[in-house]
């Protein structure tokens, strides 16, 4: 996309927030971190850009521009996006929503904005509170820069933060976009609990940490880690009995304020014991979730089926190209 906007600069950090001259508001201007390092930094920073140009849902951030301050391809190392401004993300504010209604009509937009994620056949994977924003009630995800296709050769297990990435992941195992639906769960814990709920010093710790709460899973679940090392740490380990749903999250944790159209802190608990299941295969879809008695109130279907096609070739995940190739690629689409 060309440069071919106005603004004035008004907060000079990591990300800025600009004033945009010619339409009178404000923006938000991110810069990529180091977007050519290496071949994978080069591919990821490839990718985002062709996310971020086609999705078009009111609960995924919109990418206004994207620019780089060089002229040619021998300079390129810039990679700037211009975004909607949001005021805040769920980490600086993550008490807000522990009304039942507030809770509710948040995770129905962040629902929404990942059924349509799956809609266009991507995996966000990088689902965490810094990645939910929010101005006024309008909730938007944003931060794609390990989001990749759901059918992805080149899918690793780096992503998201450890105290919200799947158990699948942790343990090595194959995973898909359920592994998003598990990093909502410790979102939705979070919003409740006003603090992680889930938060290990490392993969091992982690993995306890969630086992002491949801139970240990069944053997044929343990046995079917394929690192023969990590079946046989995590194998050793004492057996922990799931404690109760009210136990975790009990009436007090909820702001009563509205208990009628199955808005209820039961109800949260009902959607909220769906999503953090060890197990991927009985894991509540983003498609179930949705028709859920505690956000189904707010269903529309224009949102929810907002159209969306496939947007990403995912074969080109498969091709090792150099960096300076990758460069190229990105090059075309700012100049």
């Amino acid at each position: 996309m060309a440069n071919n906007f106005a603004f004035q600069v008004v907060m000079s950090l990591t990300e800025w927030k600009a004033w945009d001259t010619q339409t009178g508001q404000y923006v938000a201007i991110k810069k990529l971190k180091q977007p050519f390092e290496n071949p994978s930094f080069a591919r990821r920073t490839f990718r985002e850009l062709r996310f971020l140009k086609s999705i078009n849902h009111q609960n995924v951030i919109k990418l206004l521009n994207a620019y780089t301050p060089q002229n040619n391809f021998d300079e390129f190392r810039d990679v700037y996006y211009v975004m909607e401004f949001m005021n805040t993300n769920l980490s600086s504010e993550i008490s807000l929503t522990r009304c039942c209604e507030n809770l509710s009509f948040f995770m129905y937009q962040i629902l929404c904005g990942v059924n349509h994620l799956q809609k266009c056949k991507i995996m966000h994977r990088d689902l965490c509170p810094e990645n939910i924003c929010y101005s006024g009630n309008v909730v938007k995800i944003l931060g794609f820069g390990l989001a990749c296709p759901q059918n992805s050769v080149a899918k690793t297990e780096y992503v998201t933060g450890r105290p919200y990435r799947a158990p699948e992941i942790l343990l090595g195992k194959n995973y898909d976009e359920r592994a998003d639906v598990w990093s909502i769960g410790c979102i939705f814990a979070e919003l409740i609990k006003t603090h992680v709920m889930f938060l290990g010093q490392n993969h091992l710790n982690q993995w306890e940490k969630i086992i002491e709460c949801l139970g240990t899973p069944n053997s044929s679940f343990i046995e079917s880690i394929p690192n023969f090392s990590v079946n046989a740490v995590v194998g050793s380990l004492p057996i922990f009995p799931p404690k109760s749903w009210e136990n975790l999250f009990p009436d007090s944790l909820f702001c009563l304020h509205q208990t009628s159209n199955n808005i209820t802190a039961s109800n949260a608990r009902d959607l909220i014991s769906k999503m953090l299941v060890i197990d991927p295969n009985y894991r509540i879809s983003i498609q179930d979730a949705l028709k859920h008695p505690f956000v189904r109130l707010w269903r529309q279907e224009e949102e929810v089926n907002a159209p969306a096609m496939p947007i990403y070739d995912a074969k080109i995940d498969g091709v090792q190209h150099y960096v300076e190739t990758w460069k190229r690629k990105n090059f075309s689409k700012y100049v």
